[in-house]
């Protein structure tokens, strides 16, 4: 069948009117669609479209053939025009498409009314490609959008009959645009948007907060500028955001520790501000702010995160202050890493809590005193770092992890220890005594209330 502009312009219209009969059960929630190699997958997610965690067939994870492909649904047949004598609508200008987007090439029939209306968005977001080293483009000819190399089609979550574009993975394929607005923003079905390793850039939309169902948002190591995309606070759907290495700029808003996000990469941009209070009430997983300019001390609320929190990245910023004491209340961190900035003072021994932490590196930071024999104690640690401080004393168990390498204490001014500060360099840092608040708290041990120091 051919389907002319008009046609399409008419789609639109009842697509986004909701005239389009849909099944918002949870079985509408299983798509059916090939990958780039023919081969049929099959996805099914419970609470996230398109897939189960339980079920990864698509499209991050290798494919599975789970299922027997669905035959392409028919466009049905428009009705005959009628007999009758249509008044004139003088004040009604005829239905045309966007001028920027290209026709549709007569002989073109498309497996659904989805795919139909898709298709000129994704051949004049094509025409705007200045490079393509891997020739990807190439693919993307013809009517059937479901095999062009980075697309992938299922069901839509509300139309269990439907097919239309679900996710789009260009990870990789060093793609240049200087713009994603009037593509990414345009795709109302999406749920995955993957496109690490390219060169696009300019800023990101506001129109993507009207995508429904976009629950991965990766845009990383591009060359994006300008604010933080303020679009995406408010998305209830999106749980993973990954925009580092690129070039944005400004403060963090706030908000955006309070949405449902399990992963939030932000490192390796040109971030400038001080880290919210509302830190503490994250639902985040996997928090990443490294290599950006963040100042100020770290909250003291981070501790009402402690049932989140299993990777914390705050590397290389201009962070100032003492630790607090409530960092012993993040009992879940795995890998925790501030290392390369200006925090002070001593180490709280409520750090003996992280009893999961593996990876604990405090480095090139202005911290003193002792190191409390217990964080040596800590059960699966595999490496802790403290160099490049102005630690003074370390016990027993500490000396031990040093002999075996899994502790790294140079560069301080431990009197006895090889690798470490000249008297000439610990001396000026001591003349200047910094004092932390708080103090009462520091030998405290939440987890363990029966220790003494």
């Amino acid at each position: 069948m051919k389907i002319s502009a008009i046609s399409i312009f008419w789609v639109v219209l009842l697509f986004t009117a909701g005239l389009v009969a849909g099944d918002n059960s949870e079985e509408s929630r299983v798509f059916h669609g090939d990958d780039n190699n023919g081969k049929n997958v099959v996805n099914n997610r419970k609470n996230f479209w398109p897939w189960d965690e339980d079920n990864y067939c698509f499209p991050l994870w290798p494919f599975s053939d789970c299922s027997k492909p669905d035959e392409p649904l028919p466009i049905p047949a428009l009705p005959p025009p009628s007999t009758l004598p249509i008044p004139p609508i003088p004040l009604l200008s005829p239905p045309s498409l966007p001028p920027l987007l290209p026709s549709i090439p007569s002989g073109l029939i498309f497996a659904d009314l989805r795919l139909a209306v898709v298709y000129p968005i994704i051949q004049n977001f094509k025409n705007i490609i200045t490079s393509d080293p891997l020739g990807i483009t190439k693919t993307w000819v013809g009517s059937d959008i479901c095999r062009y190399k980075g697309f992938f089609c299922d069901k839509p979550p509300n139309n269990s009959t439907a097919i239309s574009v679900a996710s789009i993975d260009f990870n990789g394929f060093g793609l240049s645009a200087t713009t994603l607005e009037g593509f990414l923003d345009q795709l109302p079905d999406l749920a995955l948007f993957h496109a690490n390793s390219n060169f696009f850039s300019g800023t990101l939309s506001s129109n993507i907060a009207k995508l429904p169902y976009l629950y991965e948002l990766d845009l990383s190591n591009n060359r994006f500028t300008g604010p933080f995309p303020l679009a995406v606070i408010g998305m209830e759907s999106l749980s993973f955001l990954d925009i580092r290495f690129n070039q944005f700029s400004g403060s963090i808003p706030p908000a955006i520790f309070t949405q449902n996000l399990n992963v939030l990469f932000l490192n390796d941009n040109n971030f400038v501000s001080a880290l919210p209070q509302l830190l503490g009430t994250t639902h985040i997983l996997y928090l990443t702010l490294a290599n950006n300019k963040f100042t100020g001390p770290l909250p003291r609320d981070i501790a009402k995160a402690l049932s989140a929190l299993t990777q914390v990245l705050l590397m290389n910023n201009q962070l100032t202050g003492c630790l607090p004491y409530e960092l012993g209340f993040l009992n879940e961190v795995t890998v925790f890493d501030i290392s390369h900035n200006k925090l002070t003072g001593p180490l709280p021994f409520s750090l003996a809590c992280m009893e999961r932490v593996s990876l604990l590196d405090l480095s090139a930071n202005l911290l003193d005193g002792m190191v409390p024999d217990i964080i040596c104690q800590l059960p699966n640690l595999v490496k802790i770092s403290l160099s490049d401080n102005y630690f003074t004393q370390v016990g027993p168990y500490c000396r031990n992890l040093i002999n075996i390498g899994i502790l790294d204490i140079t560069n301080n001014c431990i009197p006895g220890l090889p690798s470490q500060r000249s008297l000439f360099d610990c001396a000026p840092f001591f003349a200047q005594p910094r004092i932390c608040p708080y103090m009462e708290t520091y030998t405290i041990i939440p987890c363990k209330p029966n220790f003494i120091h």
